[in-house]
């Protein structure tokens, strides 16, 4: 029988006062056993027309201020950030058969700290930042691979190829995380935190 923590609910919830603890044991409970991008997650964002639109990014950095992914600033999802700062993220592992949800609102992150996570990035993957006009219509594939060919001639120094001003990061500031886990016939157990006005969390079960 599994061990079950205060609250009545499996002991992988722990006892802990702030989510983001329990983010990093789920989290790296999740490097283990992921095969592939146990950091991939699911963003909900909004348009200016009120359409929500979904898709997978990979969270590169979190602390207690946020949850941090990194993009084009003129692709979709970027567009509709300035224009809505509210979204959501979601992880699923299922290996571990969780899930956490995560509301809250979106700020860019510094200059520094995108310099310094661009700068990380294999060659490849800076040139590409510069090579494609992220969500832009494409008239064929080969026009995006002539634009990688002509980026690769102009910084051809692996070494020294400046960020583009267009390309930075963001970061979610938590409101609400719900951690999930499954249960048999479809009884799951949840925790919701909701961040209080002090910056606390409270802590609420909610019902599958």
């Amino acid at each position: 029988m599994n061990q079950k923590n205060s609250l009545g609910i499996d002991l992988c919830f722990k006892d802990l006062d702030n989510p983001i603890d329990l983010f990093i044991d789920w989290f790296n409970e999740a490097k283990k056993t992921e095969i592939n991008d146990p950091n991939a997650l699911s963003l909900a964002t909004v348009g200016k027309n009120g359409t929500p639109s979904v898709r997978v990014v990979l969270l590169k950095d979190f602390n207690k201020k946020g949850f941090i992914f990194y993009t084009n600033l003129n692709s979709r999802k970027s567009i509709e950030i300035k224009s809505n700062p509210n979204a959501s993220m979601c992880f699923h592992w299922k290996s571990l058969l969780r899930q956490v949800r995560i509301i809250g609102k979106l700020s860019s992150v510094s200059d520094a700290d995108a310099d310094n996570y661009y700068n990380s990035r294999s060659y490849g993957s800076r040139i590409g930042a510069w090579a494609s006009n992220q969500s832009s219509v494409l008239k064929s594939r080969e026009e995006l691979l002539n634009s990688i060919e002509e980026f690769k001639k102009k910084y051809s120094n692996v070494k020294k190829i400046p960020r583009p001003k267009y390309w930075s990061g963001w970061n979610l500031n938590p409101i609400e995380i719900e951690f999930w886990l499954d249960g048999k016939d479809r009884i799951h157990e949840r925790l919701r935190y909701t961040k209080k006005d002090n910056d606390k969390w409270k802590k609420d079960l909610l019902s599958p």
